[in-house]
Formats: C-alpha cells, structure tokens, sequence
C-alpha cells in the first residue's frame, strides 16, 4: 500500500469532507479513500463502456433500418414453447 499526502487543500472543501465522512460513518480518511476508488472505478467503467459501443457500432450500423423483433416477444415466445431459463445457480 502507498500512503499519499494532499497538501494545500482549501479549509471549506476539508469542511465539506468532513462532514460527508461523518453523514457515512467513516474517518476522513477513509472517505477520502472511497472517493478516490470511486472516481477509479468511474473511468475504469466510461472505458469499458466506450469499448463496447466501439465492438457494437459496426453491428448497428449494418442492422439499420431492418425491422428487429422485440427481446420481450422473442422471450415469450420461447417460454410458449415450455423452455425456462437456467438461473446458473
């Protein structure tokens, strides 16, 4: 683990951090930690969804303008036919 020292914060934002630890039960510390891991995690998921819409444009681009079935339909249409769906667990 890596310690990191923030310097020169201005005392309102140290206020407000403080009071949103407290709100959440947590130290400052620890708050300032779930902070940094969320804005993490935020990016980590823009890039996984920005790959995705990569992977699926091409997709939608050759479907456009063809009528598609809806999922629902398609669904009650399977379970019409007396398939259920396996949960996996």
């Amino acid at each position: 683990m890596v310690t990191i020292t923030v310097s020169e914060l201005d005392d309102d934002v140290v206020q407000r951090l403080e009071n949103r630890a407290s709100s959440n039960n947590r130290s400052l510390e620890a708050e300032a930690r779930h902070i940094l891991e969320a804005a993490v995690q935020e990016e980590d998921m823009e890039a996984k969804h920005a790959a995705f819409f990569a992977m699926v444009e091409p997709l939608w681009r050759a479907t456009e303008g063809r009528e598609h079935t809806p999922a629902e339909d398609l669904i009650r249409e399977d379970r019409d036919r007396g398939h259920r769906p396996h949960l996996g667990f």
